[in-house]
């Protein structure tokens, strides 16, 4: 599975989870290379281009939805309850607090 993230409508990279279950965060090699484009967190500075984790990024996981809200996506979307990145790819499309986005890629 794999999300396209953009910062502000604009390609920055992509984020998957791979077989293993690990997390990566690639920053597209045309945002990264942009010096005057920012990081699109704190968490994941431009110093470096790709990012992994065994875990769900502490970034996107602040993106998510919780409690009741989190109860009515996942019942409505059919999405397990502990499976936050699709429920990331499925519902952080648009109206996100802040610039960051993420749509599926198919």
């Amino acid at each position: 599975m794999k999300g396209a993230v953009f910062q502000n409508e604009e390609l920055a990279g992509y984020l998957e989870r791979t077989q293993d279950g690990n997390y990566v965060f690639t920053y597209h090699s045309d945002y990264f290379a942009d010096t005057s484009k920012p990081s699109i967190s704190l968490t994941l500075p431009k110093t470096k281009q790709v990012y992994t984790s065994p875990h769900l990024f502490a970034f996107f996981q602040g993106l998510l939805a919780e409690g009741v809200n989190k109860d009515i996506q996942c019942r409505t979307l059919k999405i397990d309850e502990q499976d936050d990145f699709t429920r990331l790819l499925r519902t952080a499309g648009d109206d996100t607090i802040g610039a960051i986005t993420i749509q599926p890629v198919e």
